[in-house]
Parts: structure tokens; sequence; C-alpha cells
């Protein structure tokens, strides 16, 4: 089963209150909002696997001292029980639009040793105030601001613009190029993710990687329905390692690049 924030449990409640809180300790009066993206604001949430996926909104810009703070923070925090994915925005940066958007700090799992390794020697490769951006903040936000929660601060319709609809494109055909060279490596995310782009390319739809997995059984050739079915159960898994034949991840990678890069040749999406 796959939770969302109306059913999640209390942990998980408490351990993203515990980051709000202490966020709100390190900005101070600077908070602007914080917010929920991701499996857990439009469902699929696994506590075993997922990510919990957050978006802060400050008045103002942050200073190297802050961002070393905040470093810390999910360093501490983070795979404690739940690994966090967060970026911080200021205002000025959302109201004066571009793709990729710039950000003050980002903090994943992936970024764990560079920020240890930092903090460690004392150098500034990564905490500094040089301009740094992401091509996944389109996407990011756009998610937010149709399915996102609101869980401090000014509502989402305040403070997050509208994103353009060829950079939201632009942030998902991104992701997808990724998961079209990595699908063997990481299976469930990448088809899942494959799955939900062409979800969108054909209708329109903004889905989580569960629903996507679901409407993808109704919608792929019947060939694929077994392996499909492999990929949710193992996103749905307390399980951490699946096996999956190569040779049926890339027949599905191929039917659904063809299909997406084909509508986006002809300017269907």
């Amino acid at each position: 089963m796959g939770y969302n924030w109306e059913n999640c449990t209390e942990e998980v409640r408490d351990f993203v209150y515990d980051l709000l809180n202490r966020t709100k300790e390190i900005i101070d009066n600077s908070l602007i909002g914080f917010y929920i993206h991701g499996s857990l604001a439009m469902g699929g949430f696994n506590p075993k696997s997922s990510d919990i996926d957050i978006l802060v909104v400050t008045a103002e810009s942050l200073s190297v001292q802050t961002k070393s703070m905040l470093a810390k923070l999910f360093l501490e925090c983070s795979n404690n029980p739940f690994p966090a994915e967060v970026s911080f925005l200021n205002e000025v940066q959302l109201k004066n639009w571009k793709h990729p958007l710039p950000f003050d700090f980002h903090y994943s799992e992936h970024w764990r040793r560079r920020y240890e390794e930092e903090l460690e020697i004392g150098t500034m490769l990564y905490l500094n105030d040089l301009p740094t951006e992401d091509p996944d903040l389109a996407a990011h936000i756009t998610i937010t601001n149709h399915r996102g929660i609101h869980l401090w601060g000014k509502t989402i319709q305040e403070v997050f613009p509208s994103v353009p609809n060829p950079h939201y494109i632009s942030s998902i055909m991104y992701d997808f190029e990724d998961c079209l060279e990595n699908i063997v490596r990481d299976p469930v995310y990448c088809t899942l993710n494959l799955i939900r782009v062409y979800w969108y390319a054909l209708e329109g739809i903004i889905s989580s990687k569960q629903e996507a997995g679901n409407w993808g059984l109704s919608v792929l050739p019947r060939e694929f329905h077994s392996t499909i079915r492999q990929i949710i159960s193992a996103y749905e898994s307390d399980e951490q390692h699946h096996y999956f034949k190569s040779n049926d991840l890339v027949s599905i990678r191929d039917y659904i690049k063809r299909q997406v890069v084909g509508r986006e040749r002809y300017g269907r999406i």
C-alpha cells in the first residue's frame, strides 16, 4: 500500500514537522512557506524507500552560514529514518521566473558525502554564494501547484508562479532522457517515471509514479503487463532488491520512447 499525507503514519508526520520546526529556528523571520510535493503529496509514498520531497521558500537569499547550518540539519535528520530531498528558493527567484530556475540550497542523499566533506575540510565548493540552477524545479513547482501540500506559511497560490508548459515539458524530458539511459540500473524508478511522462504526453495528466504504473496496465501492450506488475509490486514492497530481465525493461523503454519522442517531434506535447 502507498501512503499520502492524509493517511501516513504518525512517525512520518512527526519527522516532517520536526524538519519544519528546526528549519524555522534556522531561517527565523525570513521563512515564507514550507510545502510537500512528490509521493507523500500525491500518494504512493513507501516508508521503506520513498524520499520526502520538500520545497521551502524564504523572503531573502540565504547566507553561506545559513546554508552550512541547513546542511548540518539535513545531514542529521535525513535517513533518520526517512530520506529527505529539499530545495530552498527565495521570493525574488520565483517572481523573476526563468528555466532552469536558480535556487539557494538543495539537499538529497545524493549530496550527503559532498556536504560531509565540505563541512569537515572547510572548503566552499558547494556551500557558497555562486548562482546554481536546477532544471527539475519546473516540474517540482508544477506538481506543487497541482497537488502539493501546504504545511506552513503563505498558500501555494500566493507563493508559486504558474510554470509555462514548455518549461514543464523541458523539465520532465530532462528526467525522461536520464531514465532512458538508466532503466536497467534503476528499473523501478525509471520505468514508472517513463510511464508517467507518457501519460502526460497523451493526456496532460500529472501523476504519481504509483498512479502511472496502474494506468500503464490499462494502456501499454499486454506483453509488458507482467513486468509492469512486478515493477509496481517492487515499488510498494518493503523489499529493497528485485530482479528484472533487462530485455523486458529495454522493450518497455523503447516502446515508450518511440511514443513520446514522436509526439514531441510533432509538437503534440
